[in-house]
C-alpha cells in the first residue's frame, strides 16, 4: 500500500472516518489540517520546547533513528533494497544493521556522540552503515563521494571522525592523504584487496548469534544524529548538525504532503482507502550523501515498507529499464534528470504504466516539464518541492491539481513548518512581496558544526535564513525566484537568474539553460547565459534573445548567450554547476 495511505488505514473504522467521509470538492489547507491534525491521528501535532523556544512538531514521529529501524521489522519478508542482481529483505537489512551496530560499540569502541563517516557510492552497505551508526548513538557523517582526497581530508578533520566506511575508490583517495587524521578505524566496502590495517565490511556481519537486536543505547529526540556537509559556494563546505528529531520529522512530513495533494485534487479519505493496495517502489536516482536521497527517498521507503531500487550511476536509459522491470511507481531528482529521462530514445519502448508519481526539486523546474510529463504519462501525479540541507530536506510540496494550477510554485509549507519572507533587516513582509525566505520547525538543524559565527549569521531565534529569494501568495503558496548570491544587479535593477533560465528553457531547441552575471564597468553587471541546444536544432544567439524579449523586460534579456550541444556540467545531485560555468564564460567574455 502507498505509504501515505497506510498511515490513514484506520480511518474507515474510526470515528474520524465516519465524521469526515468526504471533504468538500476543493478543501482549503486549513480544512484538511482540521481533519488530519486531529488528536489521536497519525498526523497529530503537538507543541514542544527546544532550547527555550516552542515549536510545532509531529506527535507521532519516531523518537530516534533507532526506533525507525525497529519499526521496519514489521515488513520483514518484503524487499527493501534492490541493487543490480542483489535483493535485501527488511529482515536481512535489520539483521545486518544490528550486527554492525554491535560491532561499532563492542569491537571499535564507538561511543555516543562519536562521528562515524560514510564515503561511498549508493550501495546497500551505505544504508546498513548509516542506520547502524545511528543506532549505536554515533553522529553519522555522510561525505560526498565525489570529493577529492583534499576535500575528504578536510571533512574528516573538521568532523573529527573516528571511523569511516569507504568503498574501493574512496579508500584509494584516503590512502593518498599524507596529513595525520583523527581516524582510528577504516572499514572497506566492496574492496577486492583490503589493506592490513583496514577491516573488511563483511567481517562485521559475523560473530553474533541470531536473533539479533539493536544495542541498548539511550537516545533522546534532540540528541545529535547527523552531520551533512553543504555544497559551499566559497571555501570549504560547512557541516550541518542535525538531531534525531530533525531526521525523523521527515518520515511524517512527506506522507502528509502526499495525502494533502490527493485531497486537494478531489479525493476523499475513503477514496484513498479504496485505491489499489500496491507496495511502493522508488527508484533512487540521486546520491544518499545528500538529504534528497537520504531523507527524501531512503527514509520515506524504510519507514513505510517500500522497495528502494538503487542505480550504480545515473543513466536515463538504464532508469527506464529498471522502472519497467521493478514496477517503479515513484521516482524523481532534479528537473534536468527528469528531462533527460523523457528525452531518452528508449522511452516509448518501455512500459511505464506502474509510475504514479514523478517528483523533483533542488533547482527551478522549466515551465514545459509538467506538460511533457503529462504527454508521456497522463495518469502520473507530478510534484515539485523545496528543501535544503539545513531543513533536513522537505519544507514544501506542490502536487497534482495544485501543481497543475500553479506550476511555478513549490507549494505550501508543511503544517509543522513556519515560513516567512523578510527584508534585508529581518522585518516580515506582506503576502506577495519579495524577500528572503526564513524557515523554522522540527526539521531545522541546530547549526553549523564548530562554526559559531556562521551559525549566528544564519540562524535567528530558531529561524534559518535560507538565502532563497521568494514570495508567499495569499493562499500560502511559496514561490522561489533565486538565490540571494546568484541575483544579478544591473544598473540598480534586480534580475533573478531562475526567471531568465525559465524563459530560455521555454524555447523548443533549448535543453538546459544557466544564467549568471557578467561584470560590466557601467552597469555593474550584465546578464550572461549558456544553453545546451538539442542536437537536432540550430538557433542563433540573436534568435534566443528575441525569444526571451517577448516575455521579459529588455533589461533582463541576456546580452551574451553561448550555445553548445554537449551537456552542461552537473554535480552529484544533477544540479548544473553554475559557479564553474560562470568562471569559465566570464574569462572567455573578457578575452573576446
Amino acid at each position: 500500500m502507498h505509504s501515505s495511505l497506510k498511515l490513514l488505514g484506520f480511518f474507515i473504522k474510526s470515528e474520524i472516518g465516519k465524521r469526515f467521509p468526504r471533504l468538500v470538492a476543493r478543501p482549503t489547507f486549513e480544512e484538511i489540517r482540521s481533519v488530519l491534525d486531529s488528536p489521536g491521528l497519525p498526523f497529530e501535532i503537538e507543541k514542544v520546547e527546544i532550547e527555550g523556544r516552542t515549536i510545532r512538531s509531529w506527535k507521532n514521529a519516531a523518537p530516534s533513528m533507532a526506533a525507525l529501524v525497529e519499526k521496519s521489522r514489521q515488513y520483514d519478508d518484503m524487499d527493501f533494497i534492490v541493487y543490480m542482481d542483489e535483493r535485501l529483505s527488511y529482515a536481512e537489512h535489520y539483521r545486518r544493521v544490528a550486527a554492525v551496530a554491535h560491532q561499532l560499540i563492542d569491537h571499535f569502541g564507538i561511543e555516543k556522540g562519536d562521528r562515524v563517516a560514510i564515503a561511498m557510492r549508493n550501495y546497500p552497505e551505505w544504508s546498513i552503515a548509516f542506520w547502524a551508526a545511528a543506532a549505536a548513538g554515533a553522529v553519522v557523517v555522510p561525505l560526498n563521494a565525489w570529493w577529492t582526497s583534499d576535500e575528504l581530508e578536510y571533512g574528516l578533520i573538521d568532523s573529527g571522525t573516528r571511523l569511516i566506511f569507504a568503498d574501493a575508490e574512496r579508500l584509494e583517495r584516503l590512502q593518498q592523504i599524507a596529513k595525520e587524521l583523527p581516524l582510528q578505524h577504516i572499514v572497506a566496502v566492496r574492496c577486492e584487496a583490503v589493506p592490513e590495517d583496514v577491516t573488511a565490511f563483511d567481517t562485521l556481519l559475523h560473530g553474533k548469534t541470531d536473533p539479533l537486536n539493536l544495542p541498548a543505547v539511550s537516545i533522546e529526540p534532540d540528541d545529535n544524529a547527523t552531520l551533512f556537509y553543504t555544497s559551499g559556494t566559497t571555501g570549504f563546505p560547512k557541516g550541518t548538525l542535525g538531531t534525531h528529531r530533525n531526521f525523523c520529522s521527515a518520515a511524517l512530513t512527506m506522507p502528509y504532503s502526499a495525502v494533502q495533494g490527493m485531497l486537494r485534487s478531489g479525493s476523499s479519505l475513503l477514496d484513498l482507502m479504496a485505491l489499489k493496495k500496491t507496495p511502493r517502489a522508488a527508484l533512487l536516482t540521486v546520491p544518499l550523501f545528500h538529504v534528497t536521497g537520504c531523507h527524501g527517498i531512503m527514509l520515506g521507503i524504510l519507514s513505510n515498507g517500500g522497495k528502494l531500487v538503487m542505480m550504480h550511476k545515473w543513466d536515463p536509459v538504464a532508469a527506464l529499464e529498471l522502472i519497467e522491470r521493478e514496477k517503479i511507481n515513484t521516482f524523481g531528482g532534479v528537473p534536468t534528470m527528469i528531462r533527460q529521462l523523457l528525452d531518452a530514445n528508449e522511452t516509448e519502448k518501455r512500459d511505464l504504466s506502474s509510475v504514479t508519481n514523478v517528483g523533483y526539486g533542488g533547482a527551478p523546474a522549466p515551465p514545459d516539464l509538467l506538460r511533457r510529463i503529462k504527454q508521456l504519462m497522463p495518469a502520473v501525479g507530478a510534484s515539485n518541492g523545496w528543501g535544503i540541507t539545513e531543513t533536513s530536506a522537505g519544507i514544501t510540496a506542490n502536487s497534482r491539481q495544485d501543481y497543475s494550477d500553479k506550476p511555478d510554485s513549490v507549494g505550501p509549507a508543511a503544517p509543522v513548518c513556519d515560513v516567512k519572507v523578510v527584508d534585508e533587516n529581518g522585518k516580515q513582509l506582506a503576502a506577495g512581496e519579495l524577500g528572503e525566505l526564513w524557515v523554522r520547525g522540527p526539521n531545522v538543524v541546530k547549526g553549523y558544526w564548530q562554526q559559531p559565527e556562521a551559525t549566528a549569521n544564519a540562524f535567528t531565534d530558531g529561524w534559518f535564513h535560507t538565502g532563497d529569494v521568494g514570495k508567499i501568495d495569499a493562499q500560502g503558496f511559496i514561490y522561489l525566484l533565486d538565490r540571494l548570491k546568484d541575483m544579478i544587479i544591473r544598473g540598480g535593477e534586480n534580475i533573478y537568474c531562475a526567471e531568465v533560465e525559465a524563459a530560455l528553457s521555454d524555447h523548443p531547441a533549448v535543453v538546459t539553460a544557466c544564467v549568471f552575471g557578467l561584470p560590466d564597468e557601467v552597469l555593474g553587471e550584465q546578464v550572461g547565459a549558456v544553453v545546451q541546444l538539442d542536437s537536432h536544432d540550430a538557433v542563433s544567439e540573436q534568435q534566443l534573445q528575441e525569444f526571451v524579449a517577448d516575455c521579459l523586460a529588455a533589461f533582463k534579456v541576456p546580452t551574451k548567450i553561448w550555445t553548445r550541444s554537449d551537456p552542461l556540467p552537473t554535480g552529484a545531485t544533477g544540479k548544473v554547476q553554475k559557479k564553474e560555468l560562470k568562471a569559465f564564460y566570464t574569462e572567455l567574455n573578457q578575452i573576446s
